[in-house]
C-alpha cells in the first residue's frame, strides 16, 4: 500500500465519520441526508468501476460494439443525472447541500481507493509456507 493511498483512505474516512458524527452528536436535520448520500458515493464509485472494467474489455471488440455500448451507456446515464440533479440536489434544503457533497466526494475517494487496494492484494503474489518461516 502506497503512501499515498493511505493518506487518501484515511482522509476520506475522516472526513466521512467527522461529517456524519457532527451531524448525529449535534442532532442536525441533515444527519439522515448525510448517511444516504455516503451510501450514493459508494455506490457511484462501484459504478465507475465497473464501467472502466468494462471499458478494458471492449479491447479488441468491433465498432460496432463499442459504439452500442456508449450509447446504451449514455443512453441510461444521462438522463438519470438530469433526474438526480434537478429533483434531488436542486430540491434539497440549501444548507444541507454542501454537507452532502463533501460525504459524496469523500465516499467516492474512500471506495476508489479501497477496491484498488483490494485488487492489488489480489494480484499479489502468495508466499510459499517455506519463504514465510525463513
Amino acid at each position: 500500500m502506497s503512501k499515498k493511498s493511505k493518506i487518501i483512505l484515511a482522509a476520506s474516512l475522516a472526513i466521512i465519520a467527522f461529517m456524519i458524527g457532527k451531524a448525529f452528536i449535534l442532532d442536525e436535520s441533515s444527519k439522515m441526508y448525510l448517511v444516504m448520500f455516503s451510501f450514493v458515493g459508494l455506490g457511484l464509485a462501484m459504478l465507475r468501476l465497473f464501467i472502466n472494467g468494462m471499458i478494458k474489455k471492449m479491447k479488441g471488440k468491433p465498432v460496432g460494439v463499442k459504439m452500442l455500448f456508449f450509447a446504451v451507456l449514455l443512453g441510461c446515464g444521462i438522463p438519470f443525472q438530469n433526474w438526480f440533479r434537478t429533483d434531488i440536489l436542486l430540491s434539497m434544503n440549501r444548507e444541507y447541500l454542501v454537507p452532502c457533497i463533501i460525504v459524496t466526494v469523500a465516499s467516492v475517494f474512500f471506495m476508489t481507493v479501497l477496491s484498488g487496494l483490494i485488487s492489488q492484494r489480489k494480484r499479489a503474489p502468495k508466499l510459499d509456507v517455506q519463504e514465510m518461516a525463513i
